[in-house]
């Protein structure tokens, strides 16, 4: 065996190769960490949710970053002192930074997810959206933020059902939770140029003042039986359908239909409807809307709206590629913590987007390490070179891909030891710790 064999053979664990990309986006949350060992549960944890393992669960993790106990982990999460609420400020300045000053959609929508048993906080029967019933489960209220049709998560907000309250707490419909993250995200200083709702928050006046205080436009959906008070004089008229394509964010498009309802007089808040099929009128394709957006919305304003739906059903793509509900704990406090981990993988998946390194792309091209050229590693077979934010997860596990086949084949290396192998997966994993994310000017 050769001496940087053996060098490598007696490193300690937290020395053994790693991944320079997740290194970079860990080390500026570092100091909120007292112990190094939590820092390295805090990367593991990063590291582990952006894997292709299909159930996130804690024990899975640590198989798949080579943990031998995940005691740790679970530890991190549940007993280390740092604060879910000081990491989410940190990602949130770093989002800010990132956009530097640019304009944001932010869409406001809530999550709830089945749960077994009446042990965990907050749980408790109420209309679930991942089951489309009312179900036993917890539920959130969520903010996510879209640039360049990627999305990156805010904030979330846990509802508390009257008959779950703790001492201390205060009860407060998803209306108030939702009001109070849109004050955050003004108060954090984001530049928000749209907001997207359901009903649930377009038929509150409350929530719709909160936008008009901010002077926020938004697009939300309402009821197909709204009512608006009308003079006996005057009545309500639909104009007639106007075609238009529907562009989605893969820039494919299908034909929709939209018409303006005019409740008397034309105001500065104006009513839509919008659907597959205006003879049917399909109950899951058709959607009546409102906004306060001026000027001619007949070719925006549908794909404006759509941009809601799509983010909702992203959004339950991203809750099962990392993991949202694999956790096995019971107090919020910890559940919270989880929860505002996956926001932190989500968030460095969307900063590592085209989108996002396009914000700072002048400063790449100067400090760009020639002898990292990002066509290197596109050149492989599995790179996606589209722009999607589940593109660039893809494409980020094929870099991380070595550090975990380097962590499966390791243990056999004690019992078959093979230096021209380790060698070449330090070699390998030294090469893809080059990987500088660049994107040319098209």
């Amino acid at each position: 065996m050769d001496v940087e064999l053996q060098i490598l053979k007696h490193l300690p664990r937290d020395a053994q190769p790693t991944v320079a990309i997740i290194d970079e986006y860990c080390a500026e949350y570092k100091d909120q960490f007292k112990e190094v060992r939590n820092y390295e549960c805090f990367k593991y944890l990063h590291l582990g949710i952006i894997s292709p393992i299909k159930r996130k669960s804690l024990p899975e993790i640590a198989k798949v970053v080579s943990i031998n106990s995940a005691q740790s982990l679970h530890h991190f999460i549940s007993y280390s002192d740092w604060s879910a609420q000081e990491l989410k400020s940190r990602r949130l300045n770093k989002l800010k930074k990132a956009l530097n000053g640019h304009a944001i959609t932010v869409v406001i929508d809530e999550t709830g997810d089945r749960k077994k048993g009446k042990k965990t906080d907050y749980v408790a029967r109420q209309y679930l959206g991942s089951v489309g019933k009312i179900d036993n489960g917890i539920v959130s209220v969520n903010a996510y933020g879209v640039y360049e049709n990627i999305t990156f998560p805010l904030s979330f907000k846990v509802f508390k059902p009257k008959g779950t309250l703790k001492e201390g707490d205060k009860y407060k419909t998803k209306i108030e939770l939702a009001s109070e993250i849109i004050t955050e995200l003004i108060n954090e200083g984001f530049n928000i140029e749209l907001v997207l709702a359901d009903s649930l928050y377009g038929e509150s006046s409350e929530f719709l003042e909160i936008l008009n205080e901010y002077k926020l436009a938004y697009v939300v959906a309402i009821r197909s039986n709204h009512g608006v008070w009308l003079p006996a004089s005057q009545s309500v008229r639909a104009n007639k359908w106007c075609k238009f394509e529907r562009t989605f964010s893969n820039l494919k498009s299908e034909t929709r239909y939209i018409r303006e309802i005019i409740y008397g007089k034309r105001r500065a808040i104006t009513y839509w409807e919008i659907t597959t099929d205006p003879e049917t009128m399909p109950e899951n394709s058709t959607s009546f809307i409102m906004t306060n957006l001026q000027g001619n919305l007949k070719k925006t304003l549908g794909d404006l709206y759509g941009l809601r739906t799509w983010i909702e059903y992203g959004f339950r793509q991203c809750k099962q590629e990392l993991g949202w509900t694999d956790y096995r704990f019971t107090n919020f406090q910890h559940i919270e913590k989880w929860w505002e981990i996956i926001f932190s993988v989500y968030t460095m998946i969307s900063l590592n987007s085209p989108a996002f390194l396009s914000l700072n792309q002048s400063h790449q091209v100067e400090t760009k390490v020639q002898d990292s050229k990002p066509e290197h590693f596109s050149a492989h077979q599995q790179w996606n070179h589209q722009n999607g934010w589940k593109n660039t997860l893809n494409n980020l596990r094929l870099i991380v891909q070595p550090l975990f086949l380097f962590w499966l084949i390791y243990p056999w290396l004690d019992i078959f030891p093979n230096s021209d192998l380790l060698l070449g997966f330090n070699h390998l994993i030294s090469t893809m710790n080059q990987f500088k994310p660049f994107y040319a000017s098209g």
